[in-house]
């Protein structure tokens, strides 16, 4: 299928990269605070939860409608990645090294086959 930049084929790409912020942070922002109690990071994890699958269900909804699944699920994995190791920098304060460079390149050039005839 012909890939066009219509308001079909971007907007579950702003929402899938806005879904996955509040994922990462579900998933992973309670490693800055270990000191909390558990069930509490899990309370708060499902809490955000919430929100990001308000904006992924959506996305992958009308994306459908232009990416096949597959490419949907690729987009998000990539997207992923990128709003990790942003988030691994500046919330967690961890350094990325060219070993993950390399790394989610390599995963970058693997899902676009994906996109490919």
């Amino acid at each position: 299928m012909p890939f066009s930049l219509t308001p079909a084929a971007i907007w579950p790409i702003v929402m899938l990269i806005a879904s996955n912020v509040f994922m990462t942070f579900a998933w992973y922002g309670h490693l800055k605070h270990k000191g909390s109690a558990l069930w509490l990071a899990i309370l708060a994890s499902w809490g955000i939860a919430f929100f990001e699958y308000c904006l992924a269900v959506p996305a992958n909804r009308i994306g459908s409608d232009v990416y096949s699944t597959a490419q949907l699920k690729t987009i998000q994995e990539v997207i992923t990645l990128l709003v990790f190791a942003g988030f691994s920098i500046f919330w967690l304060g961890e350094n990325l090294t060219w070993n993950h460079a390399i790394g989610f390149a390599l995963i970058a050039i693997g899902a676009s086959f994906i996109f490919r005839a």
